[in-house]
């Protein structure tokens, strides 16, 4: 799940980081006395009945999403967010802040970079996978899910679209750019300075088809990079692929833009839609948590309920919606005290989460299929999330430490090889202004060259947001198996249909043995303990099993089975 990466200057300088859930507007685009918000609306109550709300609150709408009863609100008066909060018709407001905060390097995603020792050893012992393009035999996940026998049957259909709901998608890559749909990709998270760096272009709305942060790209190529005898392929190597940007560059993902982009999946048609992130600052949004102010915890009324409506609304519009299930280490039905909330505009506070009103968003919102990751080897990674109350499916999602007492322990071969744009790894160090593969990162970072001179870059990460992709293209695979050309609308399948096939076709996976998995050898201290409990066909680190693409496919479709 993506959290914090370095992304160019906003990993070397000194720079502020955003609060709340407000997307905002560039700095230049509001009085320099006037603050950004973000309201939501009671249920039932008219968007121009919330409109009035915020008026009489002293606000000023600059933008709304009427089909959740969201706005982005500016105001100059101090007690905007008190006055907002108290009106009978609106939920919350949400104030966009500012601290002296920056990303830093994904300490789960790329812990082969953060650890102390191993990456040097990364290519003595490669995972081999099945060989269909050059860096393939590095893909194991492809084989644990039958991939390349899937698409001998179904390599997926050029109408069935996933959306990409990241920090964008590099459309220059040559296994992205065939499959890339530009009609109707959008980016919906303009560049904010403070925690961005400086814009790339001046309207600070990168374009469409760019990733300053990598993350996007790479979950991208894992569902459908296309078959091309160049670079890898993804698990639907034929399906449209969609950016729907609503990450900033830096890692961040606000309300504003994630509910934004949800809605325009919805409206679109699009069939998939792969969730690998938490909606910022709280790992978990509660409706009354005493540890929070009254302010806090209106705001975090305002994100569950924006978020909760956006996802109702993109599966009701026959979105099929994935999400990774978090990289926290925790069973999510049993949650840990939060120590790290909120991730900015304050400084974060131990806060009890109660589970029955506290909320990881969007992976517990209504609708999402939440994936758990593991290794080559089966095993559930250490840093996954788990539990039966949220848990799917379970999907290749890497473990650098996988492998105790092999030679393939702590090696790079056990993360996801996947696309990944030319500039990040420049900025990260593992590529010189050359286009070269700094010494050292040979055996992470990958680079293919066509005949007239276009390169693909490729490196590996870990994370349930890498597992979440495998699943999702399963999930596109089905669509264009089973789906149906539906009139003028185009061409999909009921969501409900598709989870339900996702889960009866899953490979089962009964619970290790003992139940209690620790991960002592793995250097990792009792926080790792995670108990697995459930049965054969569901249970609490594999749920319904680890996807299998090629069953997935091969399965005859029965509606209303059960898993």
């Amino acid at each position: 799940m993506s959290k914090r990466f370095t992304v160019g200057t906003v990993a070397t300088a000194a720079v502020l980081a955003l609060t709340a859930s407000g997307l905002g507007a560039p700095a230049s685009a509001a009085p320099s006395n006037a603050r950004t918000f973000t309201v939501v609306a009671e249920d039932g109550v008219a968007a121009d009945t919330a409109v009035a709300a915020i008026r009489a609150a002293g606000g000023t709408v600059v933008s709304r999403s009427d089909e959740v009863g969201m706005f982005q609100v500016t105001s100059d008066r101090a007690d905007f967010a008190v006055r907002a909060n108290a009106a009978p018709t609106l939920l919350g407001a949400a104030e966009q802040k500012a601290i002296g905060r920056k990303p830093k390097l994904d300490r789960v995603e790329q812990e082969h970079l953060t650890a102390a020792s191993g990456a040097a050893a990364a290519g003595a012992a490669a995972r081999k996978g099945t060989k269909l393009d050059p860096l393939d035999d590095k893909l194991w996940g492809l084989e644990m899910l039958r991939a390349d026998q899937a698409r001998k049957i179904e390599p997926g259909d050029r109408r069935v679209t996933v959306g990409v709901l990241d920090t964008g998608v590099d459309a220059s890559n040559p296994d992205i750019a065939p499959n890339f749909n530009w009609a109707l990709s959008r980016n919906f998270a303009p560049d904010l300075t403070d925690v961005d760096g400086p814009c790339e272009v001046p309207s600070c709305l990168d374009p469409v088809g760019t990733d300053d942060g990598g993350h996007g790209t790479h979950v991208a190529g894992t569902i459908g990079a296309a078959a091309n005898g160049f670079g890898l392929s993804g698990v639907a190597p034929n399906v449209s692929l969609v950016e729907l940007k609503g990450g900033q560059d830096s890692g961040y993902f606000f309300l504003e833009p994630v509910v934004n982009a949800l809605l325009h999946a919805g409206r679109s048609g699009i069939d998939v839609v792969n969730m690998s992130f938490y909606v910022d600052p709280w790992l978990y949004n509660c409706t009354a948590n005493p540890a929070d102010s009254p302010e806090d915890q209106a705001e975090q009324r305002a994100i569950i309920k924006a978020m909760k409506r956006a996802l109702v609304f993109a599966h009701n519009k026959g979105v099929t919606l994935v999400g990774a299930l978090g990289n926290n280490n925790e069973d999510l039905g049993a949650p840990r005290t939060d120590v790290t909330s909120p991730d900015y505009g304050a400084d974060p506070y131990p806060r009890p989460i109660d589970n029955e009103s506290c909320w990881d968003l969007p992976t517990e919102g209504p609708h999402v299929i939440g994936v758990s990751s593991v290794g080559p080897s089966g095993k559930k990674s250490d840093f996954s999330n788990y539990g039966t109350e949220q848990i799917s499916v379970a999907a290749p999602g890497g473990w650098f430490r996988d492998g105790f007492g092999t030679d393939t322990f702590r090696t790079d071969a056990n993360m996801i090889l996947s696309s990944y744009p030319k500039r990040v790894l420049q900025e990260e160090g593992s590529v010189d202004a050359d286009g070269n593969i700094v010494a050292g990162f040979e055996e992470s970072v990958f680079k293919q060259c066509k005949a007239n001179g276009e390169c693909g870059y490729y490196t590996y990460l870990q994370g349930t947001s890498m597992a979440s992709p495998h699943a999702a293209g399963v999930a596109a695979l089905i669509v264009s198996r089973y789906g149906k050309a539906q009139g003028r609308s185009g061409f999909g399948m009921s969501p409900d249909l598709v989870e339900q096939h996702l889960y009866r076709t899953a490979a089962e996976h009964a619970c290790p043995e003992p139940r209690l998995q620790q991960y002592r050898n793995e250097g990792r201290d009792e926080t790792y303990d995670a108990y697995c409990a459930g049965g054969v066909n569901f249970n609490g680190f594999y749920g319904y099993g680890i996807v299998d693409a090629y069953a997935a496919v091969k399965t005859p479709l029965k509606p209303n089975a059960r898993p």
